[in-house]
């Protein structure tokens, strides 16, 4: 992208703002990690009418007629592969059977790393057949021995054009003996899983922060201007596209989409949740999550980074503006909205749904009605077990792997806590920011940190 333009530049500016605004401080700002990095090269004014769906003054507590209760979560189930960003095509999975012991096993160099700042990490990576592919800050793709991190391929797809110098960010995906490749600089391209071996390789107009979603022929990317683009997963073709509201204000951290059978749910910078048909792109339905009377220049930023989520017949999603909400699959219609503000993805399993909120609440809601059994503040609990920690911490996740939920944070921490409870259970100190959790697969955890390594928990 080109940073140096004037529409850039403001921005950038916007997100200074938005952080001093809420008066954040410390060695982790929010410009300081990826996702919150202004974006987009095109200056367009929003277009179209939002109609919010909670008021400002709303505030988040714990339900009366939830708090001490108990629910349901289901027992660890196996999880094979791991072969999109969120597991499988609806980006969910439930309890997964993974790293019992909670010992960090091996962490392997992938490449270019974000530590001087000039690059991200932002992909996750993913898991098939023995194989972790993983992708660095610079468009770097490899793949790893699943027990050892062993290096088996690793290719260079970056493109080095000039205005491509600081491109960066995407992700993977894999099916049907293909790992798919999204990025940064342009592109969107095939890969063979075993040799690396680029199959095809297609250009894009703006850049893709976001991993692609792959399912029945078909691969679906967002790119940076807020614009969904599919193409042929046999031979890379452009098939149909759709143009969402362009927001002039956004996180570099973006979403992928969740697929559950001919339907297809995206979600937008611009706060859109929008469903589609897979096929050829009909419209099903539109939500979006904003906010009215938005009382600081952060909640302005209505993007939506983490992806949304399909489990049992319902979408669940969470805005930077502050809305946390539950769709019917099938109609769009809300089932309940919550005035969280995140840029993380929900977790649903049984009768709950997990989110960690911008300001590191980990919350637990009941799916049915989004009453909130309990809020956990991981911050105010991590000061009290690391006296040395400094400015804000930021979390990620959680995923759910042998009755723990497993968080990630900018301070480098890995860290268990008990699904019932949000009580923390015991901690895996990395030494290295992450901003994304782990993935779960064959018995492991797995995660990349900002040193573009490759973290195995075992």
């Amino acid at each position: 992208m080109n940073t140096s333009s004037a529409p850039a530049k403001r921005r950038i500016l916007l997100t200074v703002v938005a952080a001093a605004a809420v008066g954040l401080a410390g060695c982790h700002t929010l410009s300081n990690l990826p996702m919150f990095k202004s974006g987009t090269n095109k200056s367009v004014a929003s277009a179209g009418e939002r109609i919010p769906i909670l008021e400002a003054e709303d505030q988040l507590n714990v339900s009366d007629a939830l708090k001490g209760q108990s629910f349901y979560v289901p027992p660890p189930a196996p999880q094979v592969d791991w072969p999109l960003p969120g597991g499988t095509v609806e980006q969910s999975v439930e309890n997964v059977d993974a790293a019992p012991d909670f010992h960090l096993a091996w962490r392997r160099p992938l490449g270019v790393s974000a530590m001087n700042r000039q690059h991200f990490v932002t992909a996750p990576p993913i898991e098939e057949a023995g194989l972790v592919y993983a992708m660095d800050g610079q468009a770097g793709v490899s793949a790893h021995n699943a027990k050892t991190g062993e290096q088996v391929w690793r290719v260079n797809l970056q493109n080095h054009e000039r205005r491509d110098r600081d491109g960066f960010g995407g992700g993977l995906a894999y099916d049907d003996g293909k790992v798919f490749v999204s990025s940064g600089y342009r592109f969107v391209a095939a890969l063979d899983s075993h040799t690396g071996r680029t199959l095809w390789k297609t250009a894009t107009d703006e850049p893709i922060h976001a991993a692609p979603t792959v399912s029945d022929g078909r691969v679906f990317v967002v790119t940076l201007d807020d614009q969904l683009l599919s193409f042929d997963s046999a031979t890379g073709t452009p098939g149909w596209n759709y143009q969402a509201i362009i927001e002039p204000a956004r996180m570099l951290a973006a979403s992928s989409s969740a697929i559950s059978g001919d339907t297809l749910v995206t979600a937008f910078a611009s706060g859109e949740v929008i469903a589609k048909r897979v096929t050829n792109g009909n419209d099903l339905w539109n939500q979006a999550l904003s906010r009215s009377n938005r009382n600081s220049a952060l909640s302005e930023i209505r993007d939506i980074a983490g992806r949304p989520v399909i489990y049992k017949g319902n979408v669940y999603a969470a805005s930077h503006s502050g809305v946390f909400a539950s769709f019917d699959l099938r109609t769009g219609a809300p089932v309940w909205t919550l005035p969280v503000a995140s840029f993380t993805t929900p977790w649903a399993a049984g009768d709950v749904v997990y989110l960690v909120s911008q300001t590191g609440q980990l919350i637990c809601v009941s799916r049915e009605s989004g009453g909130v059994y309990w809020i956990v503040d991981l911050n105010a609990s991590a000061g009290k077990k690391e006296k040395k920690s400094k400015g804000i911490v930021y979390w990620f996740g959680p995923t759910l792997a042998d009755n723990r939920l497993i968080l990630t944070s900018s301070r480098g921490d890995i860290e268990a806590r008990d699904p019932k409870t949000g009580d923390f259970i015991s901690v895996i100190h990395t030494g290295a920011p992450m901003t994304q959790p782990p993935i779960a697969a064959s018995g492991m955890l797995y995660v990349v940190n900002e040193r573009a390594e490759l973290v195995a928990i075992r």
